[in-house]
């Protein structure tokens, strides 16, 4: 497998290279553009020349040219950055297509086998019961263990309905949601936990020569300390999400651009940035959450049971008093404390913001539209000028 999956990866690069340094001359040569039909017939011809590719099930290597054109097509629709070259026991994957020679059966309680072209039969740990007929098989490798992702294809008829009552959903780092009616849920930060063995494990990385065994087993330690981490934090999404998605019919969340948030304030060295090491944990707590794959689990739950996921806008809703509509950065002096400077309305701030984040979903921006471009201690404020 790591083999094949090594085929792959040269292949990929192979058929990147081309299309980065020599579509020029291909295209004065050919009179063409460099195509997946195109390189697919010379990686017919670059197997009878090298016995190593022929060894390797053709539809694998097939399959790795169809995901570099879907990253170029990706990147000239503006949904991706431009395709990068794939690395050895960071990118080990490949795919099977065919159904017809993918066989996947249960030999035990919680084991099973899967036939693969060229491979035959693989035992398999953790088994499940697929829903529909297979579509495709990849096969990855991830710190050192190698998982099959069997794709399935059923018919699903269309879900009524829910008649379950709406939420709406704060996200945060000092409460990873907190829920418009009242509940909460506490964050449980496992990057935080094992930031002190991934140091260690980092620094003994950094000591080792490049290209030993040494280092190889000490950058295994280090990929297995992140998918440890990355299985928790996926468990714990996985049962919210699923608490959340059977107990309410629709559910609000803002829609945060996690990716500028967690941005580095570093700056450049004309402009170096303000409190760089505060901001650097501070994206560690945000990523840690996991806010993106925690909709994208909600969305998918949600559609399942006939429910639905809405995304509003941010802007504000920390601030907003819920029964008066007054508007200030006072409003909220504190992490859990809401005190509106108006009306004299208190509440835990981050059930007001849900609050606020469940009314949008009916009116989005009807609260602070319009105060935009204004600064935030003016926005919504009831001041007037002096005459």
């Amino acid at each position: 497998m790591a083999r094949i999956a090594g085929a792959c990866r040269f292949v990929y690069n192979l058929a990147l290279e081309q299309r980065r340094d020599w579509w020029r001359r291909h295209q004065t040569v050919t009179g063409g553009n460099i195509s997946f039909a195109g390189q697919c017939r010379e990686l017919t011809a670059l197997r009878a020349d090298v016995d190593w590719l022929k060894e390797c099930p053709v539809h694998a290597l097939q399959q790795a040219l169809k995901d570099l054109d879907r990253a170029y097509q990706n990147f000239f629709a503006g949904r991706a950055a431009y395709p990068t070259p794939r690395k050895k026991s960071i990118n080990d994957s490949f795919r099977f297509p065919d159904p017809v020679s993918l066989i996947v059966k249960r030999t035990g309680k919680s084991s099973g086998q899967v036939k693969l072209p060229k491979l035959g039969w693989v035992r398999l740990r953790g088994w499940q019961v697929l829903p529909g007929d297979i579509c495709n098989i990849t096969v990855s490798r991830k710190a050192g263990q190698w998982f099959a992702a069997v794709q399935c294809e059923r018919e699903v008829a269309d879900p009524t309905p829910s008649a379950l009552p709406p939420v709406g959903i704060d996200m945060g780092v000092a409460v990873f949601a907190a829920l418009s009616d009242g509940t909460s849920i506490a964050p449980v930060n496992h990057g935080k936990k094992a930031l002190r063995a991934l140091r260690r494990a980092q620094r003994a990385l950094a000591r080792k020569r490049r290209g030993s065994a040494n280092r190889r087993k000490a950058a295994l330690r280090v990929a297995k300390i992140h998918m440890r981490v990355a299985n928790a934090r996926k468990d714990f999404l996985h049962k919210h999400s699923t608490i959340i998605a059977k107990s309410h019919g629709t559910v609000v969340v803002e829609a945060l651009r996690v990716r500028a948030m967690s941005g580095s304030a570093k700056g450049t060295a004309q402009q170096p940035g303000r409190m760089v090491r505060q901001k650097a944990g501070l994206n560690r707590a945000i990523l840690d959450q996991g806010w993106g794959m925690f909709r994208i689990m909600l969305a998918y739950k949600l559609a399942d049971r006939g429910g639905r996921l809405i995304e509003v806008p941010a802007a504000y809703t920390s601030q907003i008093c819920p029964v008066c509509g007054h508007v200030h950065p006072d409003n909220r002096k504190s992490q859990a404390d809401f005190v509106c400077v108006a009306c004299g309305h208190q509440a835990n701030a981050d059930t007001n913001a849900a609050i606020n984040i469940l009314r949008r979903a009916d009116s989005a921006l009807k609260p602070v539209e319009g105060h935009r471009k204004k600064r935030p201690g003016e926005a919504g404020t009831s001041r007037r000028k002096a005459a």
